[in-house]
């Protein structure tokens, strides 16, 4: 009997189209794997830099009614050490595709890293251009048309492996900039990153982040999610993640 969830996205064969999302659960070999196990039909990684970075001080999440803010300040190793944790999925024999989230503050930083994460073995690329909370990166790419346009046309042009765009909600106009990210050569799109948002201490007055502005997800955001993929998938032809305030399979 013919697997009835199967999928295809950008050239690669999902059981599935249940995908991780990038973020804390993609940190190692080992949640990745386990994430197979508990059955995603693929995986990302969480978004990964040419150089290390430590984040940013505690406190760094923040629960709220409505989900949770986060500023982590995209800490990670770089993918010179990350590749390690790459080539360790890649010989557990996981059979599903391994998605690698990429960011960088230039376009040639964007490139290097694509071009390591290649070579350790990712099946494909996600651009990270919608990071809410990073100065420099993230989406102050997405929200720049002709940079983004730059950044995906220059990892697309040296890759062989397709590339999706993670687009940010905190645009006027999310259709515009995803068409701007297929006009550059964008294999996907995932819709949408967190939505910037920051918490008080009503007894301190002050931000509980100490990045004082972060990104909000869980239940909130998912009718905003669900609007993004809704106008996007009207107006390009290439296929759409749908992500954010996704907790059970009737949200999916």
């Amino acid at each position: 009997m013919p697997n009835q969830l199967a999928v295809e996205i950008a050239g690669l064969k999902l059981s599935n189209p249940t995908m991780l999302a990038a973020g804390i659960l993609g940190m190692t070999a080992a949640s990745l794997k386990e994430a197979f196990v508990c059955g995603a039909g693929a995986v990302v990684t969480k978004s990964v830099g040419l150089k290390p970075r430590d984040g940013y001080p505690n406190p760094t999440v923040a629960q709220v009614d409505s989900g949770l803010i986060n500023a982590m300040g995209l800490p990670n190793p770089s993918i010179n050490e990350f590749k390690a944790e790459i080539k360790t999925v890649k010989q557990e024999e996981m059979h599903i595709p391994l998605i690698v989230s990429i960011f960088g503050f230039s376009v040639s930083e964007f490139v290097k890293t694509a071009e390591v994460a290649v070579e350790a073995g990712a099946d494909a690329l996600e651009l990270n251009v919608s990071c809410p909370h990073v100065k420099e990166t993230g989406a102050e790419i997405g929200q720049n048309p002709d940079l983004l346009a730059e950044v995906v046309s220059k990892v697309k042009g040296n890759v062989e492996k397709p590339v999706f765009v993670k687009l940010t909600p905190n645009v006027s106009d999310v259709v515009g900039t995803a068409r701007r990210a297929v006009q550059a050569g964008a294999d996907a799109l995932t819709a949408i990153n967190t939505v910037r948002a920051m918490a008080i201490d009503v007894e301190t007055t002050r931000p509980i982040l100490a990045n004082k502005i972060g990104g909000l997800s869980g239940p909130a955001i998912k009718p905003i999610a669900i609007k993004c993929v809704y106008e996007i998938h009207r107006e390009v032809d290439i296929p759409i993640v749908g992500c954010g305030g996704i907790t059970s399979w009737q949200d999916a």
